[in-house]
């Protein structure tokens, strides 16, 4: 039986666990199929506060490891497939067969970013292309950049790369915007961004960094090349949040939803930390910080003897 166990290792699960580990928790913390989250597919980290010079994605992520362990927490490697949480302990099963029974239960699971699907999409990620322009952004002043999309995500990319970008060109397959009617506004006034419709971005051209992008015009099949430096995929992000959506509350985008000014769940001793829940910041640091708001909510659950 574990007093506490976390699931997800990336900024918000690891600090839940290094918080929860300093209480004297004794926290499990459960690595899942992309340990240290999507911290560990980024290159140059500069907005984590406490780092005068850049640190790699990765770097960072493994300090926040070894910090957890030296604290007490414990790794496990596996795959979460099923969740009861009618009532507590709750119970955990591992798709090899093994179980978790837990007293009490952070879900630091995350957020994936969608992507395109295109053949050199992952290959090139953090090599000029990106999901997160308030992440990267500022590795591209005055560079030719892409944004791939057509709602508010992809008018509030674009309109953030201005920033720093000298051009920005939004590819949309439609020929007309998803985004609200003020992000619309906003996007059309600015004289950096333009706009090619009807039109997906087929593939993207680099070896080692991004060089261009082919736009296929969808109404007539035509292929284009586009000399760009980065390409910005803003096409949303999908909670990790499928094994819960039966049993917690969640909001109509899959995002599981807690009570405000806490990270409590709906449901006792359930709580929830990071991108899991929150589509608005999405950031290393607003992840870390509830990640240490979960621990603490945790321990005085678990000290109330509920």
């Amino acid at each position: 039986m574990e007093n506490l166990t976390i699931l997800g290792t990336g900024p918000a699960g690891l600090t839940a666990a290094i918080y929860s580990g300093r209480a004297n928790l004794n926290p499990l913390c459960i690595e899942g199929d992309q340990p240290g989250g999507q911290l560990t597919i980024t290159s140059d980290v500069e907005n984590y506060p406490g780092f005068a010079n850049p640190v790699m994605g990765p770097e960072l992520m493994d300090a926040f490891r070894k910090q957890a362990e030296r604290f007490g927490t414990r790794f496990e490697t596996g795959r979460v497939v099923e969740v009861d949480l009618k009532q507590g302990p709750y119970t955990l099963k591992f798709a090899d067969g093994r179980s978790v029974k837990t007293r009490a239960l952070i879900i630091a699971t995350g957020a994936s970013a969608k992507w395109i699907g295109i053949p050199n999409e992952k290959r090139l990620m953090g090599k000029g292309v990106s999901a997160c322009a308030t992440c990267d952004g500022f590795f591209f002043k005055n560079a030719d950049l892409v944004v791939v999309g057509g709602g508010d995500t992809a008018m509030e990319e674009a309109t953030y790369l201005t920033r720093f970008a000298k051009t920005v060109t939004v590819v949309h397959r439609r020929d007309k915007l998803r985004a609200s009617k003020i992000m619309q506004e906003k996007a059309f006034k600015n004289p950096k961004i333009r706009f090619v419709w009807d039109s997906e971005v087929a593939d993207i051209i680099g070896e080692k960094e991004v060089k261009a992008a082919q736009i296929r015009n969808l109404k007539t099949g035509q292929v284009s090349e586009l000399s760009v430096q980065g390409v910005f995929v803003a096409i949303g992000h999908e909670p990790n949040t499928h094994l819960f959506r039966d049993v917690l509350k969640c909001d109509s985008t899959g995002y599981l939803v807690v009570e405000p000014g806490s990270t409590r769940t709906n449901k006792p001793g359930v709580f929830a930390a990071g991108d899991v829940a929150d589509h608005v910041y999405r950031q290393a640091v607003t992840a870390a910080g509830t990640g240490c708001m979960a621990a603490i909510d945790a321990e005085r659950y678990l000290e109330s003897g509920e």
